[in-house]
């Protein structure tokens, strides 16, 4: 279905009945707020391969380059603003007794526009914590000083809280992603490519269990042929149309 058709009755009906929605999203929905992919062509950047900044090996070996181009990221999730997806998600709250935002993206923009329960499956760039004995610290704790920063407690290097190359989803974030996909009546997978595992099993695992599965992208993914339905166009277009039509009088769409 392409974004400027009228939202399927199929999806509305399923919308209406449900007691429980769960939303995967990916780096599309992050990119409409001018968030480049994590494997854009980056200025100074694009001569490094991201396995190359984004492992604790790269890490250890160079912390300040690898925090140099961390800093930047953060400066650009900083200036980035929420779009109306992440918005759309925030309103579906209040029509959806449970929706469960589950994101790929480590740019805090869902907490930022308001969305209540967010599973972060790769982290969240605007935390950090020590390499050696795990002290937390927000961006705002981090004193701006050339170089890697230094622990309080232990004098150790601190690293974005951000999952590398080589390491595993956080285990309570899937557990957490794995039960909001299980009981979904409605599973959305947004923005993303569906080819990322673990996180690509996640509509699958929906789907199983009896939810009705839409993707919604800019183009066709691994995941079109197995869903209930694809919705081709931007999530900011997109998800405030659904927003929109789940609000109207059901006789409105009814045919």
């Amino acid at each position: 279905m392409q974004a400027g058709s009228m939202i399927s009755s199929r999806l509305l009906q399923a919308l209406r009945g449900a007691k429980s929605v769960a939303v995967l999203t990916g780096a599309g929905i992050s990119a409409e707020s001018g968030i480049p992919t994590f494997r854009g062509n980056e200025g100074l950047w694009k001569k490094f391969k991201p396995e190359e900044l984004a492992s604790v090996d790269a890490f250890l070996r160079n912390p300040d380059l690898v925090w140099e181009w961390y800093a930047y990221r953060k400066h650009v999730v900083r200036e980035s603003q929420p779009n109306a997806g992440h918005r759309a998600l925030v309103d579906l709250e209040a029509l959806i007794p449970d929706v469960t935002v589950i994101t790929q993206n480590v740019d805090n923009l869902h907490q930022r526009a308001g969305s209540k329960n967010v599973v972060e499956l790769h982290g969240n760039i605007t935390r950090n914590f020590c390499n050696d004995c795990g002290a937390r610290y927000d961006d705002e704790a981090i004193p701006e000083t050339p170089g890697v920063p230094r622990c309080q407690k232990c004098g150790g290097l601190i690293r974005p809280a951000v999952v590398w190359f080589g390491e595993l989803i956080p285990p309570d974030q899937w557990r957490l992603a794995e039960t909001a996909a299980r009981r979904a009546n409605v599973f959305f997978s947004v923005g993303t490519s569906g080819i990322v595992y673990p996180a690509a099993s996640l509509p699958l695992l929906a789907k199983d269990h009896g939810a009705y599965v839409v993707e919604i992208n800019t183009e066709i993914t691994p995941l079109s042929d197995i869903v209930d339905e694809t919705i081709i166009g931007k999530a900011g277009d997109v998800l405030p149309e659904i927003v929109a039509q789940l609000r109207s009088p059901k006789e409105d769409f009814s045919q």
